[in-house]
């Protein structure tokens, strides 16, 4: 490969299944510390986002569990319980980009009342 070849590696495709007319992206650069855990949670829009660093247990409600390790990518369905949104680390922080894709003024996240698993 020549020293200035740009790659592209694909990380994740979406296709929403509900129309959307986007009117802004909002970037968010998120940090979890060590053992954290997101609330219990839904988004009024979909987010699409990249682990920077660390491991993420991700869990749609109704849907598996799995893990996603730093270089790739997430999605989070608009209006779908989000039951995981863990680091898995004891000992560093979860880093994460998120990607909000508003069709308005919607609220970024909603936090919900505490589910027993």
């Amino acid at each position: 490969m020549k020293k200035n070849t740009v790659t592209k590696t694909d990380l994740l495709t979406v296709h929403l299944h509900d129309k959307q007319s986007l009117s802004k992206v909002e970037i968010k650069k998120i940090m979890i510390p060590q053992n954290g855990k997101a609330d219990y949670h839904l988004h009024h829009c979909s987010v699409v986002g990249y682990v920077v660093s660390g491991t993420l247990l991700f869990q749609v409600e109704g849907q598996r569990s799995y893990l996603i390790k730093a270089g790739e990518a997430f999605y989070e369905p608009k209006n779908q319980p989000i039951l995981h949104f863990d680091n898995i680390s004891d000992s560093s922080p979860l880093i994460f980009i998120a990607y909000y894709l508003l069709e308005g003024d919607e609220d970024l996240i909603t936090l919900l009342p505490h589910k027993n698993e």
